[in-house]
């Protein structure tokens, strides 16, 4: 019962498009790393946005992020 619920928080906080793309692992993998990517962006800027995360800070996580996902 508790598994169902952190799947459940899981895909909450971090939804996942469906492809529709050639299917060849390589693209799966590139969509999944893209919309990770996107996803850990879109929580970066609400922070800025939201006065929770300087500018400064929110560009450097991004920046990091770029390197770790390649």
């Amino acid at each position: 019962m508790n598994q169902s619920h952190e799947e459940d928080k899981d895909k909450f906080l971090s939804p996942r498009g469906r492809y529709y793309g050639q299917v060849k692992p390589e693209n799966l993998v590139f969509n999944a790393n893209l919309q990770e990517f996107a996803q850990k962006v879109g929580m970066i800027t609400s922070l800025e946005s939201n006065g929770k995360l300087e500018p400064e800070d929110a560009y450097q996580q991004i920046g990091l992020l770029r390197l770790i996902l390649v």
